[in-house]
């Protein structure tokens, strides 16, 4: 099982990338859990070791070896876990020019975890007015819970994260391993008057639609 985590942050170190690492560490946990048995291959790219290399990609149309072989794990990832900083109310555009180097269709029925990170809360709905519909146009599967950490999530200082956050970060692992290990999801809905019961959707019936 491999899970791949891509993070934009310039900084070093960089909240972006420790967002990274928590979200593989709930997601590894989960899949690697007795009831899932999964043997898990982590692994975390940093885009800025690859911003030359992306720039002169979008302007030859050729990826260098070290960026192919990244664009490769991406999009041989069994699971996948998108982190950005916000920059002008968006992603930023070092994160949008990897994507840009992607195959359209390379992502197609991936799992995929959106988070970000950004300096005030009020930036939290990039999540949902551009990461979302970026991975929805690749027709990749986001899971329910995108993950968004603001200044203040960060608890005490260092990479200690408020109670709400983990509890994001260890809820959007979850749906991610779910995803990856085609558990079946479960939702509910009414079987008639008065009637709530829960629906059983096997992930290959999700995915069908989403194949090339």
């Amino acid at each position: 099982m491999k899970l791949v985590a891509v993070s934009a942050g310039l900084s070093q170190p960089s909240s972006t990338r420790l967002l990274a690492d928590r979200l593989v560490q709930a997601t590894r946990a989960r899949l690697e859990e007795p009831a899932a048995g999964a043997p898990v291959e982590a692994r975390v790219i940093e885009l800025r070791d690859l911003a030359g290399d992306i720039a002169n990609a979008l302007v030859t149309g050729f990826p260098n070896t070290r960026l192919r072989e990244a664009v490769d794990a991406v999009t041989g990832a069994d699971g996948l876990v998108a982190v950005t900083p916000v920059f002008t109310a968006s992603y930023s555009g070092l994160f949008k020019s990897f994507v840009d180097v992607l195959d359209p269709d390379a992502l197609a029925g991936v799992p995929v975890l959106v988070a970000a990170t950004g300096g005030t809360a009020r930036h939290s709905l990039v999540l949902e007015h551009a990461m979302r519909p970026l991975f929805a146009y690749l027709r990749a599967v986001v899971v329910p819970t995108a993950v968004y950490a603001a200044s203040e999530d960060w608890g005490g200082g260092g990479d200690a994260f408020t109670e709400g956050l983990a509890e994001r970060v260890g809820r959007a692992g979850a749906e991610l391993a779910g995803l990856m290990t085609g558990q079946a999801a479960t939702r509910r809905r009414p079987a008639g008057p008065g009637d709530d019961v829960e629906a059983v959707v096997p992930f290959e019936e999700q995915l069908a639609a989403l194949r090339p």
